[in-house]
This record gives structure tokens, C-alpha cells and sequence, in this order.
């Protein structure tokens, strides 16, 4: 079980000295992501244009980076083989885009087939016992210490929901962590497709329409520039980017994309003191 008080920078003190580095097979890690425009000063957001923020939550409520590099690393140990976070995280990114690209499958199982692929990439093979403990994981992923301070914040003045990239039960476990009830909740489950399709988010504008919230006062928020702010902008959603790794290189879990969201914060605090000041 992942112990969600670990802090996952300081795993390297916690892996076996007899470890092997070997280099993800293909794989690159980016020393910085794409160039964005400077949208990191916000002063001009009218939050009263708003009457719903919808969220993504892994990446950007549920700390979904340690929880992965926590449970790839579990097996890799049973192999004796390392690599760098920056390794792990892309060449998941790399597999988990593949996967939710086909027609769906449930996301424990793209977790399982991404847990294989990352192994390939080291030569080793991940057993199925090994997947599929990997594929249960997302209960076991840790909220970030922000996330539900900054939520109850928010309820205050707005309605909640979430668009999430997972399964009914995976995120059942893991709003038990957030301790926060949401007016909406939209899974891949429920629409049988995973973020960058469009589908999910037009789903999400319908069952928010039929509560009465016209899309114009929907604001979306998110870390993952690829998996929800290119599709939100390109259907006229307004959003505000979490940049969760602000102060690390690469882009980590997601892949790199180029976008101007309508707005930009450090952290979800950040962004709740400037919600409920303005």
C-alpha cells in the first residue's frame, strides 16, 4: 500500500543499494516543457462571470506523480532496476496516452497496461499480480495538502464538479481523501472515453446545462495542459491552468501541449485566495 504521507522526493533514501540504473529504452527526458506565453500574473479574472469550477483531479487535487512514481518504483525494486522520476513519468505519459486513445478500456486496466510498458522500457516483464496491484493504486494516491482547505473554499461561492480520467470506484476512493462533496461528477467510465476527446467534455457542459449553468459561466481548472486545456479551450470553455511542476523541469505524468489558458496559479491555495478575494 502507498503511504500517502511518503514524500516522494525523498524515495531515493528509501531504494535498495544494489539497484541498477538502466535507461528507459526510447525515452527522453525534457529539460524544460514548451515555451507558453506569460500568463502567470492574473489580475483581470472576474470571478463573478462564474458560477461552476469543474476540475480535473489527478495531477491537480490528487498528487496522482507520487503516487505513481511510488508504485512503478515497488516494482522496479523487485527487480532490482532503477531509473529517474523524470524517466518514469514520461515514459507513463508516453503509455497512458497510447492506451486512452483506443476504444475504452476501464482505467485499472490502462494503468496494468501502462505498468508493462514502463517495464519494457527497462527490460524487465511486469507480472500480472504486479499490474494489477499497480492498476488498483489510485485509491492509495495522496491529495495534495491544499486541496481540500482550497475546495471548501471555493463551495463557498461556487458549485463543484469534476471531469476526471478514471473509473466510478478508483474515484470514489480517492473524493474520500478530498472530504469534499461535489455537485457533478463525470468519469471516463460514465463516457466511455478519456481526456483529450472531446466527447468528455461535451458531456460535461450537457449535465451541467441540464442544472440550469449555461457553459459561459463554466470555469474549468486544471494541471494537465494536454488532457484538458487543449480540448476545453477549442470548445470555448474558460479555464485556469494549476501548474502543479512550476518550479520543476519536463512535464512529467502528461504530455507537453501549448495553450493559453485564461489564467494561471502555482497551487490550488493560490488559486482559492484569489477566487474568494475577487
Amino acid at each position: 500500500m502507498v503511504d500517502p504521507q511518503v514524500n516522494p522526493d525523498q524515495s531515493d533514501h528509501r531504494r535498495p543499494s544494489a539497484t541498477r540504473m538502466v535507461p528507459l529504452r526510447g525515452v527522453h527526458v525534457r529539460q524544460a516543457t514548451p515555451p507558453l506565453p506569460d500568463n502567470s500574473v492574473v489580475t483581470d479574472l472576474d470571478f463573478d462571470a462564474f458560477d461552476a469550477l469543474t476540475f480535473d483531479c489527478y495531477g491537480t487535487l490528487i498528487d496522482w506523480e507520487a503516487g505513481i512514481t511510488v508504485g512503478l518504483r515497488r516494482i522496479l525494486d523487485r527487480h532490482a532496476v532503477d531509473a529517474t522520476d523524470d524517466q518514469l513519468l514520461e515514459a507513463f505519459a508516453a503509455a497512458e496516452s497510447r492506451l486512452e486513445a483506443r476504444p475504452y478500456l476501464p482505467y485499472r486496466t490502462i494503468l496494468a497496461a501502462a505498468a508493462r510498458a514502463v517495464g519494457q522500457g527497462l527490460g524487465i516483464e511486469v507480472d500480472d499480480d504486479e499490474a494489477s496491484e499497480f492498476g488498483g493504486s489510485v485509491g492509495d494516491w495522496p491529495a495534495f495538502e491544499d486541496s481540500t482547505r482550497s475546495l471548501k473554499i471555493l463551495r463557498r461561492r461556487f458549485k463543484l464538479g469534476v471531469l476526471t480520467n478514471c473509473d466510478d470506484d478508483l474515484f470514489a476512493a480517492s473524493n474520500r481523501r478530498l472530504g469534499v462533496d461535489f455537485d457533478w461528477v463525470v468519469t471516463a467510465q460514465q463516457v466511455g472515453s478519456y481526456k483529450p476527446n472531446p466527447h468528455n467534455f461535451e458531456t460535461l457542459r450537457e449535465r451541467l446545462h441540464g442544472s440550469g449553468i449555461a457553459a459561459a459561466r463554466i470555469l474549468h481548472v486544471a494541471q494537465s495542459l494536454y488532457h484538458d486545456h487543449v480540448p476545453a479551450k477549442r470548445l470555448g470553455f474558460h479555464t485556469v491552468w494549476i501548474d502543479r511542476r512550476h518550479d520543476r523541469p519536463g512535464s512529467g505524468a502528461t504530455l507537453p501541449a501549448v495553450v493559453q489558458p485564461d489564467a494561471t496559479y502555482p497551487s490550488m491555495a493560490a488559486f482559492a485566495e484569489a477566487a474568494a478575494r475577487g
